[in-house]
């Protein structure tokens, strides 16, 4: 489990005019976590309220905000201002597949010989287009792309 901040005290924020944000939560040290909306996923607890499987919101080049809705601030009777005891811990986050993971996914399909008969500049360039792309299921595709296209060079 990878805590995002155990047992950490933390002000309950209040911005008016932040819609769903106008109560929240700012998560010190999480401006570098990557990702949007809906991929960084955290539980943990507020307090002594158990929360689960909510979005930490991106913010650029700040810390992630984590909206609190009045079904906690009732449960855990605070207001803006007052100061909360946080755990958190990351759900998900994006996954980025390495080159070892890449030749290790060649090698179990079998074409790891034929990948490796390729010229080191065509080896580097396919690594690296798979490894640079941001999105795991992008990665993944452009894997199998790569993976069908030298069992292809097989027959």
């Amino acid at each position: 489990m990878e805590y995002l901040v155990k047992d950490e005290q933390l002000e309950l924020k209040y911005e008016p005019g932040k819609g769903a944000w106008t109560y929240h939560l700012r998560i010190p040290n999480s401006k570098n976590i990557k990702g949007k909306w809906g991929d960084i996923i955290v539980s943990g607890f507020i307090d002594s309220f158990k929360i689960e499987r909510r979005n930490l919101a991106p913010i650029k080049g700040e810390d992630k905000m984590l909206s609190i809705n009045a079904e906690i601030r009732k449960a855990i009777n605070k207001k803006g201002g007052d100061i909360v005891t946080v755990t958190l811990y990351l759900l998900s986050s994006i996954k980025q597949i390495t080159e070892k993971e890449v030749l290790e996914t060649f090698k179990n399909s079998g074409v790891l010989n034929k990948f490796k008969k390729m010229s080191e500049e065509e080896r580097n360039g396919i690594i690296k287009k798979i490894t640079s792309v941001k999105s795991e299921d992008r990665q993944i595709k452009m894997i199998l792309k790569v993976i069908e296209r030298l069992g292809k060079d097989n027959d």
